[in-house]
């Protein structure tokens, strides 16, 4: 196996044949290009604003915080936006501006910085024109509601030479239980890697819920986006209910094919991030070869894909899902496993499993009578260790000084997306898909290559 580094030379080696401007990750060179000396020897806090403050935001808009200075927030709920200007008022002694059209931020000319912590159906259109306006971004998972999207914003990061972090916290952080895990993999603890299994989970469902009066603050109509217009839906008020209740819009929106993926993207941007980078699949040209849907359970009837309820949840609830990759590796995607939520690999010489809370397996607790080599997680993280707190986000604001490739590139979590979308897509359809991870087009079948796209409501299509 080759180290992840290498895809990402080869990235490199790639967009400087096509021409396009790329970075050299920081922990390749220490070397800066003559137009990026400015850039990092700037000692002032940069100009960031936040685009998304619900309730995520609480834990990415503070984390930016502390290393730039918040000058306005952007929601289009107005409850949101109060309260986290709030909360940036409290933190810096300066209350920032607060907008409902994210286009009032991007207009700014003095910030350099956005935070995009919005539904995943927004992600796209707003971080391309970010990066378009000559923004650097920091923007949560899933990154994309569709394969075409991902395209779309990798062509768009190689024009602007933007730096974009994605937000998935698992490549730094979690006690380095993840990187621990791939190097593992690179020291040959488990052999040739033969099956991964990533156990993440299934969608909730709900009962019928009823259509409501868009709450008062809640631009819905905006909120939709690119989405098919809608009545509002929430039993959050329903007498006898916990929590926020079952709704299509905040939070919940996870669980609507309309705004994401359910746990194929919720989960999958984590745990196939993680098994696609330790089995090397999520460079340039690498990836899925084929999709099969073993078996998937969804709370309503799909007609030609598409659910013919519009009053519940409607994301996959169960399923197993068996992805081939190069080399005759497989991967099962499952909503459940005996080992529960993480990723068990399996390897010829033995297994293990990781989660976010812990370890188990013979390789795991073989470490202490053999330890790793020195440096051995550094170098899987690029030659150096994360920061000891807040490392993804430290990692970021590092790279924009510097105008290197963050440890979280769009370019890697496109390829790993890419399988959790197709995924999607072959449990919709109900049939197993094959794949071209050079063209980046499904074989054979164009009606399921036609759901690489979807049709985007007038007034919000994403524009390359």
């Amino acid at each position: 196996m080759t180290h992840n580094g290498q895809n990402r030379r080869d990235f490199l080696k790639t967009t400087a044949a096509t021409g396009a401007a790329a970075s050299v990750p920081y922990f390749l060179s220490g070397e800066l290009r003559a137009d990026d000396t400015k850039a990092a020897a700037k000692n002032d806090r940069p100009v960031m604003a936040s685009i998304g403050t619900g309730s995520r935001w609480g834990a990415v808009g503070p984390n930016a915080m502390r290393f730039a200075d918040c000058v306005a927030v952007c929601d289009v709920d107005r409850n949101h936006a109060e309260r986290a200007q709030a909360r940036v008022e409290k933190m810096q002694g300066k209350k920032p501006e607060a907008h409902e059209d994210y286009r009032k931020i991007l207009d700014r000319k003095d910030v350099e910085i956005v935070t995009i912590v919005t539904t995943d159906h927004w992600h796209s259109k707003i971080a391309i024109e970010a990066m378009q306006a000559g923004k650097d971004v920091y923007c949560e998972k899933p990154l994309t509601l569709t394969i075409e999207e991902g395209k779309q914003i990798a062509e768009v990061q190689k024009a602007t030479n933007r730096v974009f972090q994605v937000g998935t916290q698992q490549r730094s952080e979690m006690g380095l239980r993840f990187l621990q895990a791939i190097a593992m993999i690179r020291d040959g603890r488990i052999g040739d890697v033969k099956k991964v299994t990533c156990n993440i989970g299934g969608s909730p469902t709900s009962p019928a819920i009823p259509v409501a009066e868009v709450p008062s603050g809640l631009n819905w109509e905006m909120w939709l986006g690119q989405a098919p217009e809608v009545a509002f839906r929430t039993n959050a008020g329903t007498p006898g209910r916990k929590g926020r209740g079952n709704t299509r819009c905040h939070y919940e929106f996870r669980w609507w094919y309309e705004y994401s993926g359910g746990k194929l993207t919720d989960w999958g941007a984590h745990h196939v991030d993680i098994a696609q980078w330790a089995i090397n699949q999520n460079g340039p040209d690498q990836g899925v070869l084929s999709v099969e849907p073993v078996m998937v359970e969804h709370p309503v009837d799909l007609k030609a894909g598409m659910p013919v309820q519009d009053d519940r949840y409607n994301t996959a609830n169960k399923f197993q899902i068996k992805c081939m990759f190069p080399g005759g590796v497989e991967m099962q995607i499952v909503s459940n496993s005996t080992d529960g939520n993480g990723i068990l690999f399996e390897g010829t010489k033995g297994r293990f499993h990781v989660a976010r809370g812990r370890t188990k397996g013979a390789p795991f607790e073989g470490l202490k009578d053999k330890p790793l080599p020195e440096n051995a997680i550094a170098e899987v993280y690029g030659g150096k260790l994360p920061a000891k707190s807040n490392a993804h986000m430290a990692n970021f604001m590092e790279c924009v000084k510097t105008r290197q490739l963050p440890i979280s590139d769009v370019h890697t979590h496109h390829r790993a997306l890419t399988t959790c979308h197709l995924a999607n897509i072959a449990i919709r359809l109900n049939r197993t898909l094959k794949w071209d991870p050079v063209a980046q087009q499904i074989v054979g079948d164009d009606e399921a290559n036609g759901w690489q796209r979807r049709e985007q409501r007038k007034g919000y299509e994403i524009k390359v």
